[in-house]
């Protein structure tokens, strides 16, 4: 049993208002850091009582457990400053993509409108080099201040990053971003926002936007494309309680209104299962899981 850490953490907070798929139980310590001094405290004082903990941007591509997580969840919600310093952005790690893809465009910078119908955060966004429309972070991205594990502030620039297709180092090595830097390209305001609109619109096309999900649910598949595979196997639209394989679009994974994690994770199972069975590839979840055994 969780021991509470912190005098002004929410106590069994349900997950499920936290993430873009709408489901989850409650976390045993839910806390949210106003500054990146107060983050850097919440991270020495989880680990200094080698307590379980999670650092939370969007909740856009997690799926948490029905029973929850017995453990520390630090939110970013309320680290969300962008500055705008000539052809850099500098953004605080909860800042979510849209609202930074509006802010360049405000400033007339080019460059980040791929990000601009992605519901992540900036951290989170650095971590899985999260990408769109032939875009990704890996391409703007200047440096990124960090937590390592053992607590020491640094700053990694482009190239100590080792971003690839949905990683980073951040993420095989369990930092925590503090900030970004975007480095960008001064560009007509109105050409950006024709694009963004383009983007938006191709979104609302093809996407299951009227449910919660994930967004994509699995990695793109070396030579293959997961909604293609899934399609072909007969899955469109297979269901297992309140979760489904999107009819629209056979990539997505979607809360009909009523799913348990459950549910989805139990469809995320059969289309791997069945995916491998039929073509003998095996979908590797772009999702995380918090709080499963």
């Amino acid at each position: 049993m969780h021991t509470p850490l912190f005098a002004t953490s929410l106590r069994e907070e349900p997950m499920s208002r936290h993430t873009t798929f709408g489901v989850g139980g409650p976390v045993a310590e839910f806390v949210v850091p106003e500054s990146a001094d107060e983050l850097v405290q919440a991270l020495h004082v989880c680990r200094e009582a080698g307590a379980q903990f999670f650092v939370l941007g969007k909740g856009s591509d997690l799926l948490v457990s029905d029973e929850g997580f017995d453990g520390v969840v630090i939110s970013l919600d309320a680290m969300v400053g962008v500055r705008h310093d000539g052809e850099r952005l500098v953004c605080e790690a909860g800042a979510s993509l849209p609202y930074v893809a509006r802010r360049a465009l405000y400033a007339g910078l080019s460059g980040f409108e791929f990000a601009c119908g992605i519901p992540g955060s900036i951290g989170g966004a650095c971590f899985m080099n999260a990408g769109a429309y032939d875009g990704c972070m890996a391409d703007v991205l200047e440096s990124v201040e960090v937590i390592t594990p053992s607590g020491e502030l640094v700053t990694l620039g482009h190239d100590e990053l080792d971003m690839g297709y949905r990683k980073s180092r951040v993420r095989t090595e369990g930092l925590v971003v503090l900030r970004a830097t975007l480095n960008l390209t001064p560009g007509d305001r109105a050409d950006i926002r024709a694009k963004m609109d383009d983007y938006t619109q191709r979104r609302k096309d093809k996407q299951p936007l009227e449910y919660h999900s994930a967004g994509s649910t699995f990695k793109r598949p070396e030579g293959y494309f997961a909604g293609k595979l899934i399609m072909d196997a007969g899955l469109k639209g297979y269901q297992v309680g309140g979760a489904a394989v999107s009819t629209k679009h056979a990539g997505f994974v979607v809360n009909l209104g009523d799913a348990t994690a459950a549910d989805v994770r139990a469809v995320i199972a059969h289309v791997q299962d069945e995916v491998e069975r039929q073509f003998g590839v095996r979908l590797e979840p772009e999702v995380r899981f918090l709080g499963w055994d």
